[in-house]
């Protein structure tokens, strides 16, 4: 049986399940409104199919439920976080007022953070920026699951990053992608829905090429989008990530200590860049026409709009739950 909730409904049970995990009320909003919005854009990866591994992390004692990130704003572009081994949406949303200001100072901005876990869509923490008019780029690590070019076994992270403008007329245009030809949260929907990885997606824990899901999740690997260019990618949000802020590489991940953990404490650096301080062209007029010009092909979808149009179906129809889901959220 399913059940059908509004936006506000969703919010309301999202926060509840985070806040009867011992999520204080601040940070249980900010997850909320990110796990809520990734569904309502069809981002399943990372809606509410990640709810489960938010509990999971906080019931083995891998993420500290009630953390409150520290914010250290520099005299400079730079603004550091540690998330205190919580949740790095929290951190980078609480660090956003000192971003705008950097911004609105230098016209460019960097927060790293460190020591914190990221479950969600990377969008969400950048889209903001880009309907403010600014341009923002967004990078997370994580623990090894991603066999790089020419190695039959995981080295890093499937280590995802995200790209966020103003498309000129009012609205938002980006993408966010793991240097993975698929996602992790991709793989765990084909073994939910029971279908096979495309060739070329991972291999199992003997290091053989594998179309089974099971196989991948369970010891396997996954393997760079392009080869040894996205190898290159890995390695670069891996310096970009981790090295940069000082939080955990891949390879210093703890969670096999915390048996039914679900997340990585690794690091993210988000760079905001204030068009206006670097270009003599009004850059929305520039990025309205190249938009015009690209949508001359009548067939091509530029990235983010998909979600544009999911959101527009969500919010006229609603979000459908149902199962182990419906449980969760207790509605059912």
């Amino acid at each position: 049986m399913s059940v059908t909730l509004s936006f506000a409904q969703l919010h309301e049970r999202i926060q509840a399940v985070l806040a009867a995990a011992g999520i204080p009320s601040t940070i249980a909003g900010i997850l909320t409104q990110r796990i809520a919005i990734a569904e309502r854009d069809g981002t399943l990866s990372h809606g509410l199919m990640r709810l489960p591994d938010y509990l999971a992390s906080i019931r083995a004692g891998w993420i500290t439920a009630d953390a409150q990130p520290v914010i250290d704003a520099q005299p400079s572009p730079f603004v550091q976080a540690d998330g205190g081994n919580g949740f790095t949406q929290a951190a980078a949303q609480l660090a956003q007022r000192a971003v705008l200001e950097r911004l609105s100072r230098y016209g460019i901005a960097l927060l790293s953070i460190r020591n914190a876990h990221h479950i969600g869509a990377l969008w969400t923490d950048i889209e903001e920026y880009a309907e403010r008019g600014y341009v923002a780029l967004n990078f997370v690590n994580s623990r090894p699951r991603l066999a790089l070019y020419g190695s039959p076994g995981p080295l890093v992270g499937t280590n995802a990053m995200a790209f966020a403008f103003p498309d000129g007329n009012g609205g938002v245009l980006g993408w966010d992608q793991a240097s993975s030809t698929m996602s992790l949260g991709e793989v765990k929907q084909h073994a939910l829905r029971g279908v096979p990885l495309p060739e070329g997606t991972g291999l199992d824990k003997s290091g053989q090429p594998t179309t089974d899901p099971a196989a991948v999740l369970h010891g396997g690997t996954l393997l760079p989008f392009g080869g040894h260019k996205g190898s290159g990618i890995a390695l670069m949000v891996e310096v970009m990530a981790a090295a940069l802020t000082g939080g955990r590489f891949g390879f210093e991940d703890r969670s096999a200590q915390y048996p039914g953990a679900a997340s990585s404490n690794a690091g993210q650096t988000i760079i905001v860049i204030d068009p206006a301080f670097s270009t003599a062209t009004p850059f929305a007029e520039r990025i309205a026409s190249l938009v015009t010009h690209l949508h001359g092909d009548a067939d091509l979808r530029l990235p983010g709009e998909r979600r544009r149009q999911q959101r527009q179906r969500t919010e006229q129809h609603g979000f459908t739950v149902a199962g182990e889901t419906a449980v969760l959220l207790g509605v059912a």
